[in-house]
This record gives structure tokens, C-alpha cells and sequence, in this order.
């Protein structure tokens, strides 16, 4: 996986590899010219000729990447306007001499009292690179780069916002107004203005299209509300002397693709149903049927070979003729919700299993509660037990009970969203929210089990502290029963085999990318429904296997 470092964590790798021979002069030439690639790349891809380029400058590292960004625009696009708005001057920086030998054009701030000056570099840009602040910013941002970024701000939204009219009788025409070419922004390192440790984002920050950052990845990125400004993430592959074991800096990871293609269970040729899982789906009521039919159908696309659905007669009434591969199995119930009694119906089956999820559309009552308490103690007392997935209602229900924690068998994994995280933990959803990482790391720990705690940027958190993130956000994920979909997949990759942590990490990854291709297919983002992630799987599932 990519390494998730903090502030001082990658000062201190920097500070290493300067010593072991790749100076910061070499960093900042491979930083920038990785920058320069993805600009000039974008370049020749959306701008026809001529493109324009407007870099923010800053006076540190890395305005010193953008300095040598902006030289190789020159050189890599001789036809290209390179323009350089300047913090501050750095005309005995030799990166500055560089750009200007090249042909760059240089403002600087302290001469455009103003702003007209900003405003029109800006706003007649196709491509604009910020490199004012790095990973180290200090917030709030003032004087003279708060109005960079301040003008920058308004010329990019003037420009957003302009119309022209268009002819009536104009058959191209799909209305009557025309909007300019969009321009495109790069944040070199990270969106000046973005707290890398906490996610905390400056008023002015600037939202980027894509952010190219390098030696790791930082937690703010992935920490809203500064993910929001992040656009598409890169990491940089810059190749640092091999004494910086940046794996050991930090249990905290992003998990790449790579990573999750080599999670990916083993499928024999020669398997059958039972080689690839047995997996018990349990939830369902009177009201709420789908979840369960969701969370089924989800684990029989994530592989699994076989998949019950344990629910109460009118939940499965509701599902039978629209699902046909599960088998059923009915419980008993109690004014329409799962009865304590069930558990007998259930205790000769679960020494055969190999994986079980509870909580999609259980419901919370009383009875429902009895229920899990009584099954959880049914599975810890067994001499084998099942590998169990607690979602939604399932983690609802045990909030309510003391020490609830006690109760779940080893190895379990829970996949509480905000909401149901905090009432796990006896604190505000906001609480949760501010300190994400944190709290995933420390509960998985004092209570024993993963924790998946949803959201963009998912966390995957395991009991011995390591921490993975998704690198998935998307609102398309953002529709109820979505969540229900997740437990399956993990449930059904659990029951393949895959331990804890990992089943968590590669069932996270799959829905984030199903959840991407299933906005491609369906057109945008907001019309995906979470049957429409259930059957983007298998095409999430191919993208990983071919890379």
C-alpha cells in the first residue's frame, strides 16, 4: 500500500534522503518535472494550441517546484505562454534564473496593488499550478498570499460563470448559452491553504482538479473538508535512496490497486460452491425487506459459492420472486421483526458456515436486540464459529447494550457509518467527523475487532493499529443501501478465506470502484442506485484482475 505520512513524519524522510545523497535541489527537480509531464500532458490533450499556463509561486520548496515546472512547460511546449504569478521574489534563487532564461513571464504580487493584474493572468489561463504552500501551511493564510489566492478565486469563478448567447436555429446548439472552455487546476503537493495532518481547509483555498503530491501520501488529503479541494489524487514517483523505509514511518496506508489485485482470492478452475464460501445473510423485516436482498445479491457477485438470507416470512415473501439464486431459510417473528427464539433455528446451521453477516434491515426493538445477544453468545460458546460481518441495525441494536463490545466474537469486522459509529462510541456524529483516524484507531483497538467506519475515504482500522484508507469518494456511493452492499461484499470475501483486515481493505476498494463504474454507466453519479453498484461488481472485479 502507499504510506500515509504526517507533516513531520515526511520532514523527517526528507531530512534522510537529503543525507543519503538525493539533496533537496534533486527533489525539487523531480517534483517538478513530474508536475510538468501531468500539466503538458493535459495540455496537448484538451488544449489545441497555444495552451496558457499561470503558476502560483510561492517561497519555499514549493514554489521551488513550480519554478522547475514552469521551465520544463517552456521547454517541453515551445508554443506555450508560461506565466508566473510571485509571492515574493527569488531572483538569486537559480531555479527563478532557469525559468527566466526559458522564456517565463514573472509577476510579483507586491506590484499589483489591486489584483487586476492576478485577475487577468488567471482568468485568460487554460491550466493554472498551484505552488504557493506545500505540506507545511499554517493556517489561516494572510497578506500578500491570501490575495493571490483571493483574486485567483474570483477570476477562476468569473470565468466559470460567463455566458454567451447562442442562435435559436443553431442545430449544435443544445441551449441558448455557451460556456468558455473550462480551465484546468493543478496543486502541486497539496491545494495552498489545506491542513495535510487534519484536513482543515483555508476559506481561500483553491479547489483543484488534480493534486500531484509526492513521497507519500498525507492524511489531510483524504480528511474532509480539505479532500473536497483535492480533485483526482496522484502520488509522484519519485525514487528516494532505498535507506527510507517509509513503510516504517507509519501504520498508516492508501490502498493502491496493486495492493488490492493481490488480495484478490484464488479462483480454482476446479472449485465448486463449496471451495468459494458459505455465507448467512441475516436482517430483514416486515418493513424493511431489500437490505437483505442487497447485502445477498452483493456477496454472490463478490464470489461467493453459496448464500442464505435468514429473515422472517414477509421479508422473504417480498424478496423470493425477484431473487432466485439464495436459499431461504425462515425464522420466526415477532410483530414482524426477527423473535429472540430464532437463534434455534440457526444453531445447527452455523458450525457449517464459513462467513455470516446480521444487521441489514433488522430493525431495533427489543426482540431484536435479545436476538443478536443470543447469537453472538451462541457463536462464542461453539467450538467453531463462522467469520461475522455486524452492520447497520445489527450495530444499532448492541449500541443500546453496556460493554457491548464484549460481546462480539474474535476477528469480527463492524461497518458502522458516521452516524451508527457514534452512537457505538457515545459521542456526536460531528465528533466522529473531526477526528476520524483517530477514533477508528483507537476503538478498533479497545474493542477487539476491524472497523470499517464508512464515508469518502473510507478507514479501514484493525486491532493492531494499522489504519487503511480508500481512495474512493464519490457521491454516487451516497444512496441508501449502499452500505448493505459493502457487508456483503466483505462477508463474501471474508468467507473466501481473506483474513480480518484484508477482507475489509479489498471489499472497500471493490465497492469504491464499482460505485465509479456504476456512475460511468448509468450516466451521473446521482442516479445510481445501489443495484446498480451490486452489478458493476463483477466489472470492478475484471478492472482489478487486468490492471
Amino acid at each position: 500500500m502507499i504510506p500515509v505520512l504526517t507533516i513531520d513524519q515526511i520532514r523527517e524522510a526528507e531530512a534522510e534522503a537529503d543525507r543519503l545523497g538525493y539533496p533537496y535541489a534533486r527533489m525539487m527537480q523531480d517534483a517538478g518535472g513530474v508536475v510538468a509531464d501531468l500539466a503538458a500532458d493535459y495540455a496537448r490533450k484538451n488544449v489545441p494550441s497555444e495552451p496558457r499556463f499561470t503558476l502560483l509561486i510561492g517561497s519555499g520548496n514549493n514554489g521551488g517546484d513550480g519554478l522547475v515546472a514552469a521551465r520544463k512547460l517552456r521547454e517541453n511546449l515551445p508554443d506555450s505562454q508560461v506565466r508566473c504569478l510571485m509571492l515574493t521574489r527569488r531572483d538569486d534563487d537559480p531555479l527563478f534564473e532557469a525559468a527566466q532564461a526559458a522564456g517565463v513571464f514573472f509577476v510579483y504580487t507586491e506590484d499589483d496593488h489591486d489584483g487586476r493584474v492576478i485577475k487577468q493572468m488567471v482568468g485568460s489561463a487554460d491550466i493554472i499550478l498551484d505552488a504557493l504552500f506545500g505540506f507545511g501551511v499554517r493556517l489561516p493564510i494572510r497578506d500578500d498570499a491570501q490575495k493571490i489566492l483571493r483574486f485567483t478565486r474570483q477570476a477562476l469563478n468569473e470565468r466559470a460563470t460567463a455566458r454567451r448567447p447562442r442562435p435559436l436555429n443553431d442545430p449544435t446548439s443544445s441551449g441558448q448559452i455557451e460556456r468558455p472552455p473550462k480551465q484546468w487546476v493543478i496543486a502541486v503537493d497539496c491545494p495552498s491553504g489545506l491542513d495535510c495532518d487534519t484536513g482543515d481547509l483555508d476559506k481561500y483555498s483553491l479547489n483543484a482538479d488534480e493534486t500531484v503530491t509526492f513521497i507519500a501520501a498525507k492524511p489531510g488529503l483524504m480528511t474532509f473538508p480539505g479532500a473536497a479541494a483535492v480533485g483526482k489524487l496522484y502520488i509522484a514517483p519519485i525514487e528516494l535512496p532505498e535507506g527510507v523505509k517509509l513503510e516504517k514511518r507509519s501504520q498508516v496506508s492508501l490502498i493502491d490497486n496493486e495492493t488490492a489485485r493481490d488480495l484478490l482470492p484464488v479462483r480454482r478452475l476446479d472449485g465448486n460452491k463449496g471451495s468459494f464460501g458459505r455465507a448467512l445473510i441475516i436482517g430483514g423485516s416486515a418493513n424493511m425487506p431489500g437490505a437483505v436482498g442487497l447485502a445477498a445479491n452483493a456477496a454472490y457477485h463478490s464470489g461467493a459459492g453459496w448464500v442464505a438470507i435468514a429473515s422472517v416470512p414477509k421479508a422473504i415473501s417480498a424478496l423470493q420472486t425477484h431473487l432466485l439464486e439464495p436459499v431461504w431459510i425462515s425464522l420466526p417473528d415477532s410483530h414482524g421483526f426477527i423473535s429472540p427464539d430464532a437463534t434455534e433455528s440457526l444453531s445447527s446451521l452455523l458450525p457449517t458456515l464459513n462467513s455470516v453477516l446480521v444487521g441489514p434491515g433488522l430493525g431495533e426493538t427489543e426482540a431484536t436486540a435479545n436476538f443478536i445477544l443470543r447469537l453472538l453468545t451462541m457463536t462464542r460458546e461453539a467450538e467453531k464459529s463462522p467469520a461475522w460481518v455486524l452492520d447497520a441495525d445489527g450495530l444499532n441494536v448492541l449500541s443500546g447494550v453496556s460493554e457491548w463490545w464484549t460481546h462480539l466474537p474474535k476477528e469480527a469486522i463492524i461497518t458502522p457509518h458516521p452516524g451508527e459509529m457514534g452512537r457505538l462510541c457515545g459521542i456526536t456524529t460531528a465528533e466522529v467527523q473531526a477526528d476520524r483516524l483517530t477514533i477508528a484507531r483507537e476503538k478498533a483497538k479497545a474493542w477487539g475487532c476491524v472497523v470499517v467506519l464508512k464515508g469518502a475515504h473510507t478507514l479501514i482500522a484493525a486491532q493492531d493499529g494499522k489504519i487503511a484508507f480508500s481512495p474512493f469518494k464519490t457521491d454516487a456511493l451516497a444512496k441508501a443501501g449502499t452500505g448493505d452492499v459493502l457487508a456483503g461484499m466483505i462477508t463474501a470475501l471474508r468467507g473466501q478465506g481473506l483474513k480480518a483486515f484484508d477482507a475489509a481493505c479489498l471489499g472497500v476498494y471493490l465497492h469504491g470502484l464499482a460505485g465509479t463504474l456504476a456512475a460511468e454507466r448509468v450516466g451521473a453519479a446521482s442516479g445510481v442506485l445501489a443495484s446498480d453498484v451490486v452489478a458493476a461488481i463483477p466489472l470492478a472485479w475484471d478492472r482489478l484482475v487486468q490492471g
